[in-house]
């Protein structure tokens, strides 16, 4: 079922997006690069948090496009030569690689306030306002931008981040953007975002502990972008200071909190249920 549903939002969450982009020449087509691939594991969030909480899908797609787009200028930002320095995205050339800095620049400028017209369409209703409020929080100074800025402090360091220090860092890179995915579905629903916020900074500190160990046993034609940086850079990861075992099994155990985490809700969230596993089994 999760599978079936994943395909489902993500492709209907690429489709407004798309839809939404009325830029000319290379920025549109750099624009429409960007967001064209990925696995849309937010969108996702939002609108199957949305549906557990009686929504449809025509009110949430909006939100759900919107964080899609602030995750791919994200990652069209964190690409960049001044960033982490990628040449390869989802197996493709990153942006910057197949156009140039500036566009990329632009692309990454023109996507994140993309989303917030998206977020903001009138079919999302009397929620909008709270959401978009809460997304600029999600995405900048309190979140994914500060987590990217304690990131790039790290390289110059005098001693390796310890564990609490990149949990901290992690939760904002990494963290912000999926909480906000699951909360928002409560938000448009106004109902209560507790047990939305447990199960998804559970399943975000999951997701990045995932990464890094995919970043040592994962390959780059699989993953579709460079693996083994974090260890020729000498960065501090889960898996350096937890072990590839100790790695492991935390984060079986915080998809274990997050399944925990949905038991208000019984049955009808077996499809995040289905979620949780997915982000500590994927190859990619």
């Amino acid at each position: 079922m999760f599978t079936q549903r994943l395909t489902q939002t993500s492709d209907a969450a690429r489709a407004c997006l798309h839809g939404a982009i009325h830029a000319d020449g290379a920025l549109d087509a750099a624009m429409r690069y960007a967001t064209g691939g990925g696995k849309g594991l937010r969108a996702f969030l939002v609108m199957e948090c949305a549906r557990l909480h009686g929504v449809d899908d025509s009110v949430s797609i909006w939100p759900a496009a919107a964080i899609e787009a602030i995750h791919a200028y994200s990652l069209v930002h964190d690409d960049l030569p001044c960033m982490d320095d990628d040449d390869l995205r989802r197996g493709l050339p990153t942006v910057h690689v197949k156009w140039d800095q500036a566009t990329a620049v632009l692309v990454g400028d023109a996507l994140q306030s993309l989303a917030f017209e998206l977020i903001t369409n009138d079919a999302v209703g009397d929620a909008r306002v709270a959401l978009a409020a809460s997304l600029a929080r999600a995405a900048g100074q309190e979140g994914m931008v500060h987590g990217q800025a304690l990131d790039i402090a790290a390289e110059t360091a005098d001693h390796p981040l310890t564990l609490p220090e990149i949990t901290e860092l992690q939760a904002g890179k990494t963290g912000a953007l999926i909480r906000w995915s699951a909360e928002a579905g409560a938000m448009l629903a106004g109902a209560d975002t507790a047990p939305m916020r447990t199960y998804a900074t559970a399943l975000g500190l999951a997701f990045q502990i995932a990464d890094d160990i995919l970043d040592v046993e994962g390959d780059a034609a699989t993953t579709g972008k460079a693996v083994g940086k974090d260890a020729d850079a000498g960065k501090a990861t889960f898996v350096s200071l937890l072990g590839l075992t100790g790695a492991k099994s935390r984060a079986r155990a915080l998809v274990d909190d997050a399944c925990d985490a949905l038991a208000p809700y019984g049955q009808a969230a077996d499809t995040l249920r289905e979620a949780a596993e997915f982000v500590i089994s994927r190859d990619k």
